[in-house]
């Protein structure tokens, strides 16, 4: 196996995080990048290296690139991981909320790739890994702007393959399942925050109480090592699927939406939210 040089944004937890260590482990020089650098200790510790960015902001894009370059001379791997959720009812949710979240979920993705693309095109080879999720294939009530995103994620994706193939660069997108990391926690406090009262209030305490369940002590939602692997494998292949289901209910709810028609798959998240009069005929 010939060791590369791979780049990780959000890197100080969850998927991101086991993904920098899973590829230090297994041979690679690993830059970790994340706004959090105090919780990125384990990749130093590990021999990775560590970078404090954020996204959206231009400079520390510029930044990182340039000094994984000047300390490297390539970039054979960028891990496009660092995202956000926003869960509450498209009436409540405020635009402004939702542009910010483009900014983390697209366009950091987005604006990263294309300062490191010249890069690669240089080299004749590259892998670029969009983190995704389950949420870019399906859409579930309250999690508009959040699926939006990721939807937007896969369009831009193919797009980018189709593009960059022709230079030896490759685009994998990774479509985790429920995982258990610090993302989830945020669900119940933003449904409450934007549809706690009014219209869609009992929707949101019924997907409250799903997620609860769904994260809960008795949870069967995957560790995020289950994910590093899968991104470990893609990076190390001759040839990466385009795509990537992992993670638990990852591979049935992708072929389930898929093949069900539309309305009977509203139904079917109807009731895994606990609302069986959620969609009408």
């Amino acid at each position: 196996m010939v060791a590369k040089v791979c780049l990780v944004t959000g890197a100080s937890s969850g998927i991101g995080h086991a993904t920098a260590l899973g590829l230090l482990h297994a041979g690679h020089t690993v830059y970790g990048a994340a706004r959090r650098v105090e919780k990125m200790s384990a990749i130093r510790a590990a021999g990775g290296h560590i970078s404090p960015v954020d996204v959206t902001e231009e400079a520390d894009l510029q930044r990182v690139v340039s000094t994984v370059l000047a300390e490297q001379g390539r970039i054979d791997v960028l891990v496009n991981n660092a995202g956000a959720g926003l869960y509450g009812a498209a009436e409540d949710v405020p635009i402004e909320r939702a542009r910010d979240l483009f900014e983390i979920n697209l366009f950091g993705v987005a604006r990263l790739t294309q300062l490191v693309l010249p890069h690669m095109r240089e080299h004749g080879s590259g892998t670029i890994i969009n983190v995704s999720s389950i949420a870019g294939v399906i859409a579930l009530p309250l999690g508009c702007w959040y699926h939006a995103s990721k939807h937007a994620l896969e369009a831009y994706s193919d797009t980018l393959r189709r593009e960059v193939g022709r230079f030896g660069i490759r685009v994998v997108v990774v479509q985790p399942g429920l995982v258990k990391t610090e993302f989830q926690r945020e669900t119940a406090r933003q449904l409450r925050e934007f549809s706690g009262d009014g219209a869609y209030q009992d929707l949101a305490e019924a997907m409250i109480i799903q997620s609860e369940k769904a994260f809960g002590e008795t949870s069967k939602a995957s560790d995020p090592a289950v994910v590093a692997r899968t991104i470990t494998r893609a990076v190390e292949s001759a040839r990466p699927k385009t795509r990537y289901a992992v993670g638990y209910l990852a591979k049935p709810v992708v072929l389930l939406s898929k093949l069900m028609p539309s309305r009977a798959f509203d139904a079917l998240t109807a009731r895994s939210s606990g609302r069986r009069d959620s969609v009408r005929p």
